[in-house]
């Protein structure tokens, strides 16, 4: 069985993952490159003005895309990417990564007809204080909800400019001090315009899970920071994650403030053995265990029942 599905209709690049498929990210390329090869060998992808790309992949398969379809015997004129951020008046916009200039210009965007998905779209911001493995917590989660059948793909929004992307915790995996490296060299300063742009990636997000990670310092006041408050106002719901628990009230104050409904509360554990369930309803809570860099956390029970817990809520 393959895990990431490629399909073409029109100039229309269909790509995603196949949900309930588990493998490693080196797979999910083969898997892609068979895919693209079948379509190139019987002729679908036989070049035009432009080709548009819509749906999740990883940032390895993307590269593979792009190496493949600005070969120069496909002959586009300009590759299109959907970005999920930039919608404009309900309609779904792509953003040319790939042209020869002769037709489109890089960076150009293209509005379509498409309609964005007017479904409930599912935004859970991921909060607490600062060291308490919501990096961790969040690439656990993804993985959890990839291995649901028929869920959503959940798609990360990083708002928090300390160089710690989605990527960061596949290649931590590979090599801590490499992604720590890199880390450190995409590290920026948290500042208002970053904060604005931020909420605008999740004001504008139309698919159906998204899960935001956000900053964990809160004000000299203990209050959460007003560049947080922008992002999250924009969230449908919260997890607090917090490695002390006193610095909880906090968090759950300020988002009553905000009238962000918290779903799950989860003392994280680092010394821990075992993940513990205290409360399903209303409110989630309890223990997740040794949330380290470079750990694959997906399996552990608070995780997964968090993530069953996230799929329900966006259906």
């Amino acid at each position: 069985m393959t895990s990431f599905q490629i399909s073409l209709n029109g100039d229309m690049l269909r790509v995603g993952f196949v949900s309930g498929v588990s493998v490693t990210g080196d797979q999910i390329v083969k898997d892609a490159l068979t895919q693209l090869d079948c379509l190139m060998t019987f002729g679908s992808l036989s070049g035009g003005s432009l080709l548009k790309i819509d749906g999740p992949a990883s940032l390895a398969v993307s590269y593979l895309i792009a190496w493949k379809l600005s070969h120069p015997t496909l002959l586009y004129k300009a590759i299109a990417v959907y970005d999920p951020k930039i919608g404009t008046n309900g309609k779904k916009t792509y953003i040319i990564t790939i042209t020869d200039g002769t037709e489109y210009q890089l960076g150009e965007l293209i509005q379509t007809d498409e309609p964005q998905a007017e479904k409930f779209k599912l935004k859970v911001v991921l909060c607490g204080p600062p060291n308490s493995g919501k990096s961790c917590l969040r690439e656990g989660l993804k993985q959890a909800i990839l291995r649901i059948d028929r869920a959503p793909y959940p798609y990360i929004i990083t708002a928090c400019p300390d160089g710690e992307g989605s990527w960061y915790s596949k290649a931590a995996e590979r090599d801590l001090e490499l992604a720590r490296r890199l880390k450190d060299e995409y590290k920026a300063k948290f500042s208002l315009d970053f904060a604005e742009k931020a909420a605008s990636w999740v004001r504008s997000a139309n698919t159906p899970l998204n899960i935001i990670d956000v900053g964990g310092k809160l004000s000299e006041d203990n209050e959460i920071t007003p560049e947080n408050q922008l992002i999250m106002r924009e969230a449908t719901h919260a997890i607090i994650l917090a490695s002390d628990l006193n610095a909880v009230p906090a968090w759950l104050e300020g988002c009553e403030k905000l009238k962000l409904p918290v779903i799950a509360i989860i003392y994280s554990h680092l010394a821990g053995k075992k993940d513990y369930i205290w409360n399903n309803s209303p409110v989630l809570t309890g223990i997740v265990h040794h949330l380290e860099r470079g750990v694959d956390v997906s399996s552990r029970l608070m995780v997964q029942t968090l993530a069953k817990l996230i799929v329900e809520l966006s259906r």
